[in-house]
């Protein structure tokens, strides 16, 4: 059976390795920059910095044999303007499907979960990538129909957030794996207590990884 190698790097970063590629998922200003080393391709919920540090990704696309990007349209724009090259940034909404540097990728959803009402969300694309692992960004997008979801990234701290919600969120995809992330605003307390609720009712192995931490996903 064939897998992947997945890592998480702090916050939203998640890293995806198969067959001698890697596949990055939102490198933002609270994740690791070592996310980004020999990325073949990135992929970008949405516009939020701590979803993409715009800077240091737009330097490592226009570096020489740099990544491709996926994004949407909000988030091509910013890194073009900060001097990434067109030719390798794609603007996708949810319902694409699209092959990044060997990952099958299926965009799905289209906004960004409501922070407060008086605020207008972003878009925000979750993505499922080789029909295994979900990364929702900051929504509650639920995996396609028929689709078992091996691993869930799941947002256990944000603004928009209950812990209850990531509770149900969790339960509705059943994933096999639910790793927790999107958890830089949470102290060591925090954490501790976020881990003890949802590890105990997610309904799933749930399992923290240290950065860098290898998980080995199996392949439908």
């Amino acid at each position: 059976m064939s897998s992947l190698t997945l890592t998480t790097w702090g916050h939203a970063g998640v890293r995806l390795e198969r067959d001698d590629r890697t596949l990055v998922i939102d490198p933002g200003t609270f994740t690791d920059p070592r996310i980004l080393d020999g990325a073949d391709a990135v992929l970008v919920t949405h516009e939020h910095f701590d979803h993409v540090d715009v800077p240091r990704v737009a330097a490592a696309a226009a570096a020489d044999g740099g990544p491709e990007l996926w994004a949407p349209a909000a988030v091509v724009e910013q890194l073009v303007e900060a001097g990434a090259p067109e030719a390798r940034l794609h603007a996708v909404d949810g319902g694409a499907s699209f092959d990044a540097a060997g990952f099958a990728v299926q965009a799905l959803g289209h906004v960004h979960a409501t922070i407060h009402p008086d605020m207008t969300p972003p878009a925000n694309v979750a993505y499922l990538v080789d029909g295994a692992v979900l990364h929702p960004g900051d929504s509650f997008t639920p995996a396609p129909d028929g689709v078992r979801v091996d691993v869930l990234a799941l947002p256990v701290a944000a603004p928009w957030l209950k812990l209850a919600e990531a509770v149900d969120y969790a339960r509705q995809v059943a994933p096999r794996v639910a790793v927790p992330i999107h958890d830089a605003i949470l102290n060591d307390a925090g954490l501790a207590l976020v881990d003890r609720v949802a590890g105990g009712l997610a309904g799933a192995d749930y399992r923290r990884l240290a950065p860098g931490e290898p998980l080995e996903v199996p392949l439908p």
